[in-house]
């Protein structure tokens, strides 16, 4: 029983110190192999692979895939018009010599972004140093992207290189100060307001405008309408009256009859109406007398 025992103990043992040799590297990671506390071997390529056991040898891994630094500081950097802005911006980087890189700068990502992030922070302040306002929002600013990128890569390939390579460095915005941008909002709202009175002044004159000038229109066309109609019951006055006068000129004794009919119709217009007269003695009612005949005697002749 104790023999098979030891045996298992021995199987186990002796997987256990198989596993310890064997490591997979991934295909997003460099494997750094250590031997005592020194760098043994820089695994590029991903697969499986082997090693000395623990404490001889120990293996770490380090990304190789293209990291992404975002800018985090806020503090305002000064233009050559001596203007506060603060910058946001990103560097797309990754780690191109391990070995490099684990003996100038750190043993993972974060240590190369911490130092980077002030390299890029201080060639930002550099070259924003020496443009305008202008210049950073429109004119150069392709310019100053790349002329940071190269003091960045100045520094990291220099007399002792970090092994990382940057690829791109980017401005994602430029903007003053809070203070400055809220004095800037305010005179921009000031002179939002002072072109929207303006506006709001000169639609109220030409309303008015407008408004003279269709009344003026309309009494010009009341009054032209209003001429228009007279002229019209004018000449139909004078034609009527000129179809009487000679409808009347041909029988007198039947203009006469007509003219009487149309006073009696004028004076009896009203069942209310009354006219105190002498039907004896007045010539109004000379055509009653005559039994409804026109004066004269007799129907009215026709020609």
């Amino acid at each position: 029983m104790n023999r098979i025992g030891f045996i298992g103990a021995t199987i186990v043992l002796v997987l256990a110190l198989l596993s310890s040799t064997i490591f997979v590297v991934d295909q997003r990671q460099f494997g750094v192999v250590y031997a005592l506390g020194q760098i043994k071997e820089v695994i590029t390529e991903p697969g499986l692979n082997f090693k000395l056991p623990p404490p001889f040898q120990n293996v770490s891994y380090i990304d190789k895939r293209l990291l992404t630094l975002d800018s985090s500081d806020t503090e305002s950097m000064l233009t050559a018009e001596k203007q506060r802005v603060v910058i946001d911006w990103y560097v797309r980087w990754r780690i191109s010599d391990p070995s490099e890189y684990i003996r100038n700068v750190g043993l993972d990502e974060s240590a190369g972004a911490i130092q980077l992030n002030r390299v890029v922070r201080n060639a930002f302040q550099e070259e924003v140093n020496r443009r305008t306002v202008r210049e950073l929002l429109s004119t150069k600013r392709d310019a100053l992207m790349n002329d940071v990128k190269k003091d960045v890569l100045d520094v990291v390939r220099g007399a002792r290189p970090w092994g990382v390579d940057a690829v791109d460095v980017r401005i994602t915005r430029v903007d003053y100060v809070e203070a400055i941008t809220e004095s800037v909002y305010r005179r921009m709202e000031a002179e939002r307001k002072r072109v929207a009175n303006e506006l709001r002044s000169t639609g109220a004159a030409e309303g008015e405008k407008i408004r003279a000038d269709a009344d003026r229109q309309r009494e010009v066309t009341i009054a032209s309408a209003y001429r228009d109609a007279q002229k019209i019951k004018g000449e139909g006055d004078a034609e009527a009256a000129r179809v009487y006068a000679e409808s009347f000129g041909r029988d007198p004794q039947f203009a006469q009859f007509y003219r009487s009919l149309e006073a009696y119709k004028s004076s009896f217009a009203k069942k209310s109406d009354v006219l105190v007269v002498d039907p004896a003695s007045s010539d109004f009612f000379r055509n009653f007398r005559a039994g409804a005949a026109p004066a004269g005697g007799g129907a009215p002749a026709r020609k």
